[in-house]
C-alpha cells in the first residue's frame, strides 16, 4: 500500500531519499527552508551530482508521485510518514551538531495530525531517537506517533544504485512499545519493493540502529587508514602495496573493498562520523582508542602526500604544478573534507602556483579557493606548462591519460600519483620521474 511521505531535507540524503521513495509507488512531498533549491528540484533540476539521479526525479516529477514544498509544517500534516534527512554536522569539539535534528522535531510536532512515523535518516548519536520521541510526547498525546531509526548507507557515486540494490536495510523501532508494531507494518509498505527483491532487512531497537551506522563506517574509514599505513611501509622497504592489497583481499574474512591507498578518505560521512563515535564513547565512559589513531593518521596521510610532492621538486615557490582531481573520490562534485583541499593550501602556502581540473567539482572547488588558483576545463590546459603532474582523485578518465601529450606540454617531468592510477612503466619509459603511494 502506498504511503504519504514529507521528506525534511533535501540534501544528498533527502534528495536521493525522496526519490527512491516515490519510485517505490509512495506519494513524497521533500521539503526544505531553500526556496531556490525547491524551484530548482520543482523542475526537474538535481541540486547535487549523482550518477542516474536527473532521470529518476523528472520521471517522478512527470508521474505526479514526487513534490516540492518549502511549506514543511503543512506537509507533515497530510503524511503518514516524515523521514527527517537533515545534517549533523561536526561541531566544535567533535560531537554531532543536532541543531537542525531540534528545528526538524519543532516543525513536526506542530505539524503532525493523526497517527505518523517519524524517521530518522540521518546519522545521529546513540540515544538520539528515544530522546525524540521523548520531546515528541511533550507535545503531542500518547500513542500518535511512533520513531524509527532507519540509517542510510549511500555511497556517493553509487547513491542511487545503492537505494534501489542495497546490501541491507536497517530498521530500528520501538519494540516495547505498541505504536512500535505499528510503525513496523508501515515500514513493511514503504519498503515492500526491496522486500520483494529479498533484500536482507535487519529489525532491532533503536539504539543497535543508531551504532550500526556509526560502526560501519568507522570500520570502513579504519580499513582505508590500516591499507594507507601498510603503503607507506611498503614504500620505505621496496615492497609493492598492490600486490600486498590484492593478495590480502583474497583473503574472505578481509576482502578487496576499501583496500586501495591514497591520499586519506574524506568525503560527508567518514570525518564526521569517525569523531563522532569517540565523543560518543567519551559520554559513555568507553575509550575508542583505535578510531582516535584513525583520525590523526588519516589528517597526516594528507600531509604526507603534500609533502611528498614539495620533496619530489626541491622547493614549492615558483613552482607549477596541475592538480587533477578535487572532490573526494570520483563520479562526486562533492568536496567536503577532501583531500585535495589540505594538499593544494600546502602548496599554495609553499608559493606555488596551482592549475586544476575536475570533471565535477570545480565549481564547489571555487567556491572555497576563488582566485588563488586556476581552473580548467580540460586536463590538458590544466597540464600545460607545469613541473608536477599532480592526482588526487580516482576519475576514470584519468586513468586512460595520454602521456606522451602530457610530457610534450610539462616544462617538467614528476608525476605524483597519489591514487596509483597510471601505468607506471609506461611513465617511466616516456622519461616521467614517478611517485606513487606504496610503490
Amino acid at each position: 500500500m502506498a504511503q504519504d511521505i514529507t521528506v525534511i531535507g533535501t540534501g544528498y540524503v533527502g534528495l536521493v531519499s525522496a526519490v527512491g521513495l516515490s519510485d517505490f509507488g509512495n506519494r513524497v512531498t521533500g521539503v526544505d527552508i531553500d526556496a531556490e533549491k525547491i524551484e530548482r528540484l520543482s523542475r526537474g533540476e538535481p541540486v547535487i551530482y549523482e550518477l542516474g539521479l536527473e532521470d529518476y526525479l523528472q520521471r517522478n516529477l512527470e508521474s505526479g508521485r514526487l513534490t516540492f514544498s518549502t511549506d514543511i509544517r503543512g506537509s507533515i500534516s497530510r503524511s503518514d510518514i516524515v523521514f527527517i534527512a537533515v545534517g549533523t554536522p561536526e561541531s566544535g569539539d567533535g560531537s554531532a551538531d543536532m541543531s537542525f535534528i531540534h528545528h526538524a522535531i519543532e516543525d513536526i510536532s506542530h505539524g503532525m495530525n493523526g497517527f505518523t512515523v517519524v524517521v530518522t535518516k540521518s546519522t545521529v548519536p546513540v540515544g538520539t531517537n528515544r530522546w525524540i520521541a521523548e520531546e515528541l510526547r511533550k507535545r503531542a498525546p500518547e500513542g500518535k506517533f511512533a520513531v524509527v531509526s532507519n540509517p542510510e548507507f549511500l555511497r556517493e557515486g553509487k547513491a542511487v544504485q545503492d537505494f534501489f540494490h542495497p546490501d541491507r536495510l536497517v530498521i530500528g523501532y520501538d519494540t516495547e512499545r505498541p505504536e512500535g508494531a505499528r510503525a513496523r507494518k508501515l515500514m513493511e509498505d514503504v519498503y515492500r519493493a526491496l522486500y520483494l527483491i529479498e533484500t536482507p532487512i535487519v529489525w532491532c531497537n533503536l539504539e543497535t540502529a543508531e551504532l550500526i551506522k556509526y560502526a560501519s563506517n568507522a570500520f570502513l574509514a579504519t580499513k582505508i587508514t590500516f591499507i594507507n599505513q601498510m603503503a607507506n611501509l611498503a614504500e620505505a622497504c621496496g615492497a609493492d602495496i598492490h600486490a600486498i592489497a590484492k593478495t590480502m583481499g583474497m583473503d574472505g574474512r578481509i576482502s578487496p573493498k576499501f583496500l586501495h591507498p591514497g591520499p586519506g578518505y574524506g568525503g560527508s560521512c567518514f570525518p564526521k562520523d569517525t569523531k563522532a563515535i569517540v565523543s560518543t564513547g567519551e559520554e559513555f565512559g568507553v575509550e575508542m582508542s583505535v578510531i582516535r589513531e584513525v583520525i590523526r593518521a588519516n589528517d597526516a596521510q594528507k600531509v604526507r602526500v603534500a609533502e611528498k610532492i614539495e620533496n619530489s621538486l626541491g622547493e614549492l615557490r615558483g613552482k607549477t604544478i596541475a592538480v587533477l582531481g578535487l572532490a573526494f573520490k570520483a563520479e562526486t562534485d562533492d568536496i567536503r573534507e577532501s583531500p585535495a583541499i589540505r594538499i593544494v593550501e600546502h602548496l599554495l602556502d609553499g608559493g606555488a602556483h596551482v592549475r586544476t581540473h575536475d570533471p565535477e567539482a570545480m565549481d564547489n572547488f571555487k567556491s572555497l579557493f576563488g582566485d588563488r588558483l586556476s581552473y580548467h576545463n580540460d586536463p590538458f590546459e590544466a597540464i600545460e606548462g607545469s613541473d608536477c603532474l599532480v592526482i588526487l582523485t580516482e576519475w576514470n578518465e584519468f586513468r586512460n591519460l595520454d602521456l606522451t601529450k602530457a610530457k610534450s606540454l610539462m616544462a617538467g617531468n614528476w608525476i605524483v600519483d597519489a591514487r596509483n592510477t597510471l601505468d607506471r612503466e609506461q611513465a617511466k619509459e616516456l622519461g616521467f620521474s614517478y611517485a606513487g603511494i606504496g610503490r
